[in-house]
């Protein structure tokens, strides 16, 4: 099993700056690959971005691309998330996941977290 938690969410204005945290634990938590997802008020769930397990490779969505950074530190267990130029249109639970594979498809992921509210206003 692998446990993970999110933090960092919150209320900003648009334009701030916010960095959400993903916290890993549990005997089998080496390994995956993880990925961040998102999902407003009514909507599906959607990908966000995905980062390898050695860090190397990393894979967004093209409404974050250039905004937003997926970072890992192994030694600490936790995955990051640094999202830039926020919009309104960026409000919604933020979740990360792991996985064995390479997918930006909610249904291949293995272990979810319970998510962060991030709210972004105009």
């Amino acid at each position: 099993q692998v446990q993970l938690v999110e933090s960092g969410g919150g209320l900003v204005q648009a334009g701030d700056s916010l960095r959400l945290s993903c916290a890993a634990s549990g005997r089998t938590a080496t390994g995956h690959n993880m990925g961040w997802f998102r999902q407003a008020p009514g909507k599906e769930r959607v990908f966000v971005a995905l980062i390898s397990w050695s860090g190397s490779n990393t894979y967004y969505a093209e409404s974050v691309k250039g905004r937003f950074t997926i970072a890992r530190d192994n030694a600490k267990n936790t995955v990051y998330l640094q999202m830039n130029s926020l919009k309104p249109e960026d409000t919604a639970v933020y979740c990360c996941a792991a996985t064995r594979g390479w997918s930006s498809s909610p249904g291949q992921y293995d272990y979810w977290g319970p998510g962060t509210q991030v709210t972004v206003s105009s």
